[in-house]
Order: C-alpha cells, then sequence, then structure tokens
C-alpha cells in the first residue's frame, strides 16, 4: 500500500523568516532521505506566477475583492497541478504559505466577509488541508525593520499601513486548531530551523526518526 502524503505549511506575517526557512528546512528533510516538494503562494505554476505578479506589483492597484480571487486562482491552480497529485503520490510538500495566508490578509486585514472568504478558500483548496502548519510569530514593527535591513523591494502588501499589518499578526497570534504550531519568529535562523525540525519529526516521526548515534 502507497504512503500517504504529508503537508507542511509555513505560515506567518511579513519578515518573519518563512523564506529564510524554507531553503534549510527542505534541505533537512532531504539529510533525511526525504525529498520534499517544495513550492510557495502565491506562484508555483505559471498560472500561479502570473497571478502574483499582478497582484503583488505595488505599482498596480487591485481592490479588495478582486485580490482575494487572484490569490485563489493562483491556489487553485497549484493544488490541482502540483499539491494534491504530489500527496497522492506519497510525497511531503512544503509549502510556503497557504489557505490561513487568506483568513488573514484578506478576511482580517481587508475585512472582507468570513463566509465569503473561507467559503471561496474551501472551493480553492479542493478540501486539501495542511498536516502541520508552523506559524512563525513576529511583531509587525520587527518584520517590516527585517525587510529595511535587508533592502527588500516592497511590493503591494509590503505597502500597507501599520494597522493592516498588526491587524494580520494579531490573527495568527490567535490561531489554534489541529497540526497548528507557534514558533518564535525573533530566534536567530540556525534555532528557528532547529524549533521548526523539532516540530516536523514530532509531527512525523515515522517519515523523520530521531537517528541515534
Amino acid at each position: 500500500m502507497s504512503r500517504r502524503g504529508f503537508f507542511i505549511v509555513l505560515e506567518g506575517p511579513e519578515g518573519s523568516g518563512k523564506s529564510t526557512l524554507l531553503g534549510p528546512l527542505a534541505t533537512r528533510m532531504r539529510e533525511s532521505q526525504v525529498d520534499p516538494v517544495v513550492v510557495r503562494e502565491p506562484g508555483g505554476t505559471r498560472a500561479g506566477e502570473i497571478a502574483r505578479q499582478a497582484v503583488l506589483d505595488p505599482e498596480h492597484h487591485v481592490g479588495p475583492v478582486a485580490e482575494l480571487f487572484f490569490y485563489l486562482a493562483a491556489r487553485a491552480d497549484l493544488v490541482e497541478m502540483i499539491i494534491r497529485p504530489a500527496l497522492a503520490a506519497g510525497r511531503v510538500v512544503l509549502s510556503d504559505r497557504f489557505a490561513l495566508s487568506t483568513e488573514a490578509y484578506q478576511m482580517v486585514g481587508r475585512g472582507l466577509d468570513s463566509t465569503l472568504v473561507r467559503t471561496a478558500n474551501q472551493a480553492a483548496t479542493q478540501g486539501v488541508q495542511p498536516d502541520l502548519t508552523l506559524i512563525l510569530d513576529l511583531p509587525a514593527e520587527m518584520g517590516q525593520a527585517r525587510q529595511i535591513a535587508a533592502g527588500k523591494r516592497q511590493d503591494r502588501l509590503d505597502r500597507e499601513s501599520a494597522e493592516f499589518h498588526r491587524r494580520v499578526v494579531e490573527y495568527y497570534l490567535a490561531v489554534q486548531g489541529k497540526g497548528v504550531r507557534h514558533l518564535d519568529g525573533r530566534l536567530p535562523p540556525d534555532q528557528l530551523l532547529q524549533a521548526a525540525w523539532s516540530e516536523v519529526r514530532a509531527a512525523a516521526p515515522v517519515l523523520f526518526p530521531v537517528v541515534v548515534g
């Protein structure tokens, strides 16, 4: 019988370290003889990358509902083309963002109707849910300071108001549920990697056993 796949998602506000963590965490998995399928949102497919460019372009005005559907279109294509087939094949999928980001940014940040967002999100994900969600908690001001220090070119969401980003952070901090784990985004990268790896091994000990000796 084929092994069921395992879906891991990194979540958190801007500057929390998701993208920095993604590569080293994937490398740690490969060192454990598991080659993950690594994806990002929005993106990962041709349609998803087109949507990413359109929705994050700071010179391109997009209304809140249109923004929601750009993200959902990208997610639906990513699920259909990559995530669902990989999980069906027994692969580990590691994603930089997924459905929770839409709740944080469009539902809470933008103030869109929760029923609209959650119903549309359900359609886009086709019922696919993460087995493990690692939320990197970080104050909004610290995240912005990190981005400035790194010289990151600000996208359309980066340029939103401090109040918008505080709402996003507060929502992430409050999220609980099956498979949800919170990590301290203030940790240095090596310590954050170790904390994330510990959660991954605890959630999937058969896939990532502790090696003794």
